[in-house]
């Protein structure tokens, strides 16, 4: 089959986030299942070029209709730690991708609507026709409309769309303007509450809503996020759409990188080791202990990675810090916040826990010190309010890292209760709160340390079960090509 991705980013060459793990991590396997895949990109000038191997001019003068005119564009192509990519640079007055960063500015639709009609343009002026369109997140969700709207017509037919949705919090919403520029025109048709219209603004356009409706499948990034986002408030007004559109639409959840992420061979850490030999990993938490000077103590190390958002339960992270000092464990902290106050509000907590021997609260992101976390600690926080897949808990238990969570969205989906799931004892990996709030956390923390001071072998036995998931991109690889032999087999019929 012959697949290509669209996308805002892909890892490690353009990355933000866990979108360009998924583009990477998914188009990587694959590959490695003998399928073609090549990634589409912008080429922003912030981008890490030195990801990129053997970039060239792959087609010099791909002129892409926009407003009524045209804009010049070139397209480079290159590797990206294997992957093929080819990268779209316009050369126009707006330098839609020549601003030192990948988004935050006003004109994000308009930018990534060109980005969208420029891939489609390519596949038709290069002769392209790939099997499946896959698409990513509100910056691609025009890559649909578009095809189905003016590109089919002229070439395209065929090619049939998957879109995954990332996160719904983020929907591309933009003003009629939109229609115009990219050549839709009729915006009192695409503008329509059943089309493509806003539900909050009703003179704006929902990217997203556009890419479910017109998308041949869409996804999401969870199996149970994808049961959420129809029925509760994080689907951020798409659940009714997603309702009406329920037979095309499912959760696959996200695979880890089990190349970057394995404690055999992991480059960032002292002490390497496996599921069958488990007992080494007590030496990268010593190694944890003196990097970050927490006292040599028979006490378990919990621990919190990533990003300090509303979304992430930062009054449930702050009250594990307390709860777990108060309960004979150490706590450490790695991570930063995007929005104004959060930074500033963690930094006073870490100055105020400054001369605690049991904790420790990093305020940025280090890679070498975020492998060591995970090699180090016992236990892993993560007491989401949504959470539509989630990475950190997959890749905790990889490294023997017990993950305690609250049961939302990929975190459901991943990690079964030792004391109440309904599986077998022997396919439980951590602990699982329902309630956000203070009680609920503690309801599964306090098992979780239970069970390290007072049953050691057994919490061993907990350890060498979570490294047995498999949670690489193996299962998801197979979801997604059922998913595109199953809009395939549409185009026959």
């Amino acid at each position: 089959m012959y697949i290509v991705m669209i996308a805002s980013e892909c890892a490690p060459a353009a990355k933000v986030g866990g979108l360009a793990d998924v583009v990477y991590g998914l188009s990587r396997e694959l590959e490695l299942r003998g399928h073609a895949v090549e990634i589409i990109l912008p080429k922003y000038d912030c981008m890490r070029a030195d990801q990129v191997r053997g970039l060239e001019i792959s087609y010099r003068d791909l002129w892409v209709p926009w407003d009524g005119g045209a804009i010049r564009c070139s397209v480079w192509f290159g590797f990206v730690h294997g992957r093929k990519c080819f990268f779209i640079e316009p050369q126009c007055q707006q330098q839609f991708f020549n601003r030192g960063t990948y988004y935050g500015f006003a004109d994000d639709p308009e930018r990534f609507a060109f980005f969208s009609k420029a891939a489609l343009e390519y596949l038709l002026q290069a002769g392209k026709r790939p099997d499946v369109l896959h698409t990513h997140d509100w910056h691609t969700g025009l890559v649909p409309v578009l095809l189905y709207e003016l590109y089919a017509g002229a070439g395209l037919a065929d090619l049939r769309a998957c879109h995954t949705i990332h996160n719904f919090r983020h929907q591309g919403i933009s003003g009629p303007h939109i229609l115009q520029v990219t050549g839709l025109g009729r915006p009192e048709y695409f503008g329509a509450p059943d089309r493509m219209g806003d539900d909050l603004d009703h003179h704006a356009i929902n990217i997203t809503r556009g890419a479910i409706l017109y998308s041949n499948f869409v996804t999401t990034v969870s199996p149970h996020h994808a049961w959420e986002v129809r029925h509760s408030d994080v689907g951020f007004g798409l659940g009714h759409t997603l309702h009406l559109h329920q037979d095309k639409f499912g959760g696959i959840l996200n695979g880890l990188d089990y190349e970057m992420w394995n404690p055999e061979l992991d480059p960032h850490i002292p002490s390497h080791f496996s599921r069958s030999n488990v007992g080494k990993k007590a030496g990268n938490t010593r190694a944890l202990r003196e990097r970050l000077l927490l006292r040599d103590a028979a006490r378990p190390i919990v621990a919190y990675v990533g990003r300090l958002d509303a979304q992430k339960g930062l009054h449930l992270i702050r009250h594990a810090i307390f709860h777990s000092l108060q309960h004979e464990a150490q706590f450490v902290l790695l991570g930063s916040g995007s929005e104004h106050g959060i930074n500033e509000d963690f930094w006073q907590l870490r100055c105020r826990l400054n001369d605690d021997p049991d904790c420790h609260l990093e305020i940025g992101y280090d890679e070498d010190l975020a492998h060591l976390i995970y090699a180090g600690a016992d236990l892993l926080v993560m007491p989401s309010l949504y959470e539509p897949c989630g990475l950190s808990q997959m890749i905790a238990l990889r490294y023997g890292t017990v993950p305690v969570v609250r049961a939302v969205g990929g975190l459901k989906d991943t990690v079964f209760d030792w004391d109440f799931s309904e599986r077998p004892r022997h396919e439980r990996n951590g602990f699982v709160f329902e309630h956000a709030d203070n009680r609920g956390l503690e309801s599964a923390l306090d098992r979780a340390l239970g069970l390290w001071h007072g049953e050691p072998a057994l919490f061993r036995d907990l350890v060498t079960q979570g490294m047995s998931w498999d949670y690489s991109w193996n299962h998801p690889a197979q979801h997604y090509l059922g998913v595109y032999e199953f809009i395939r087999h549409q185009q026959d019929s």
